[in-house]
């Protein structure tokens, strides 16, 4: 009798990633840096475990990329989310791109946020992608 395949899914994660970012519309939030609580999820196309580093994305390139980000003002909080997993989905093997973003302080008695899902069409190779 033969054994059913087995199927891995790996996630990579980096979690509340605490950044000062340019992001607003209002006047009193342009050229100011705020608080941007950061949360991103990779899904790998992995057929096998993952043995070494290339073969997963290293989660210290992913806060890099929100690092920069952070540095460019964005108006809104979801593009910002969408330009992060956009560069996300370069990095090599992955599939989908989830992207958390709360503002801490945008709401008197409570924090405002936004998930944005990026993900791979089938066959698309995205300009700048890693192979």
């Amino acid at each position: 009798m033969t054994e059913p395949a087995i199927q891995s899914t790996t996630t990579v994660r980096v979690r509340d990633l605490q950044l000062l970012a340019d992001i607003g519309i209002n006047p009193d939030e342009i050229g100011r840096r705020q608080p941007l609580v950061v949360t991103v999820e990779l899904l790998l196309n992995v057929t096998e475990g993952v043995e070494a580093i290339a073969q997963t994305v290293d989660y210290r390139r992913v806060s890099q990329a929100a690092e920069e980000l952070a540095q460019v003002h964005f108006p809104l909080i979801e593009t910002f989310g969408l330009r992060l997993g956009e560069q996300c989905l370069r990095f090599a093997g992955v599939t989908e791109a989830r992207v958390s973003l709360d503002k801490p302080f945008a709401l008197t008695r409570g924090t405002a946020g936004v998930e944005v899902v990026v993900k791979r069409s089938s066959g698309i190779v995205l300009p700048g992608q890693n192979k």
